[in-house]
């Protein structure tokens, strides 16, 4: 069976093509030609039966992922079942299950199987998590163990899977000589780099992603090109380091596509907001149109316990210049592994984010419903609002813990000035 890219090289018109055309309100005919080059992906494992499919890339709205997943001393199949509930509740386009911790197949089988939307994953955390339950170094296990995990996840279901494969020894290199503060934050690209130096050997992924490939357009997962170079600190942002890495990866694209395997590059999650725009133009340029996916971006690192507001505001100024899908950061991020409200809260921040760039990208779809939206708050239609709302649950409690008997709400009740125009405007 083909990839949903080579079907729409082909001009197949398959299931998921349709769904994603009636959702964004794009003809099916745009659709497949943003997928065709490469420049659009729907993540979607062969044997996945997505009910809610999504389309990331150019011309389309942007999407909000939501990373759980278990750790060591929290590991709880029904909790995470929990967290995939609330996060699609709450809006998720997508999950990934990044599980360190319990039986990791069990858990990736089981979330695929009840999520309704793509599901991600990162290969290479179960072969550390396999050595140090050994009893061996997180980084002792062979190459044939990388091709293997990915091999595993995909027969899994997996829809989706970040990949740290553009960290050959040149950018190695550039992490010796590095003057940052955080070298490294990304867990997957600190393996990586470990592996490769106590082995004295190449990037197994870079050294064989002919096999991932193959791999990848067998049960068509997406390839998600990781930033195991990403700055963690806004004081090392857009560093050779972390460009050297993109660089790596536009080779990477070109190979993907010409086995008509979907790819998309991740970005940084600390970049200072003046640097937003060129992080996110220089990737989409470098990368050739493939989907952006960024973490945050957090454009400063003293949000500690707030940084889903931090990423928030990053992630629309990202997603405004050209960022398609961001992956959310909660409230625990950097102190905590997250609790199902921090999965809820830290979805509607990225939502909420989502929405204002749709909104001055002038995606019609977001545009419509800002009418709506204001034609519902003249005519005091608390329904529709609450329909239209971004987080009704939210809306409702408050207008419900202080009600207001006549038009209008507590906030100005007699003084409202929807209210005074109105009365104004009929005389």
């Amino acid at each position: 069976m083909p990839t949903q890219m080579q079907n729409a090289i082909n001009g197949i018109v398959t299931d998921e093509i349709i769904k994603c055309s009636e959702n964004e309100g794009v003809s099916v005919e745009y659709v497949l030609k943003k997928l065709s080059e490469g420049k659009a992906v729907i993540p979607k494992n062969k044997l996945h039966n997505i009910s809610k499919p999504m389309i990331v890339g150019e011309g389309f709205s942007a999407k909000v992922n939501a990373n759980i997943g278990t750790s060591v001393g929290y590991s709880s199949l029904e909790e995470e079942l929990r967290k995939l509930e609330i996060a699609i509740s709450a809006g998720a386009d997508a999950v990934m299950t990044l599980s360190t911790w319990g039986d990791l197949s069990k858990i990736r089988q089981t979330i695929v199987e009840h999520s309704p939307v793509p599901v991600g994953s990162v290969p290479i955390y179960d072969s550390a998590v396999k050595a140090y339950e050994s009893g061996r170094n997180v980084v002792d296990f062979t190459e044939k163990d990388f091709i293997d995990m990915v091999y595993a996840h995909a027969k899994d279901g997996i829809d989706f899977m970040t990949i740290h494969v553009g960290i050959p020894q040149r950018v190695l290199e550039k992490l010796k000589k590095s003057k940052r503060v955080l070298r490294i934050v990304s867990r997957g690209g600190s393996i990586i780099a470990g592996w490769m130096i106590q082995n004295k050997k190449g990037n197994p992924f870079y050294e064989h992603f002919d096999e991932i490939l193959d791999i990848a357009a067998e049960f068509d997962v997406t390839l998600s090109l990781g930033d195991g170079m990403r700055p963690g600190a806004v004081v090392d942002a857009t560093d050779p380091q972390q460009l050297e890495e993109l660089f790596v990866m536009a080779e990477l694209v070109d190979m993907a596509r010409k086995k008509g395997v979907q790819v998309m590059l991740e970005g940084p999650g600390h970049v200072p907001l003046n640097e937003i725009e060129m992080n996110v133009k220089l990737m989409k340029k470098i990368g050739k149109g493939a989907p952006v996916f960024l973490l945050g971006p957090l454009p400063t690192d003293r949000g500690v316990g707030h940084d889903h507001i931090v990423s928030a505001v990053g992630a629309a100024l990202a997603a405004y210049h050209g960022c398609d899908f961001i992956c959310y950061v909660t409230p625990a991020e950097h102190v905590a592994l997250p609790d199902e409200d921090d999965v809820k809260y830290g979805v509607i921040a990225s939502r909420i984010a989502a929405v204002i760039a749709d909104v001055a990208k002038g995606n019609r779809k977001a545009l419509e419903l800002e009418y709506n939206m204001a034609l519902a708050r003249a005519n005091f239609d608390w329904n529709k609002m609450f329909e239209i709302a971004i987080h009704p649950e939210a809306a409702k409690k408050k207008l419900e813990s202080r009600p207001y008997e006549s038009d209008g709400c507590s906030m100005c009740g007699p003084f409202c000035a929807i209210k005074i125009t109105k009365e104004f405007a009929n005389q």
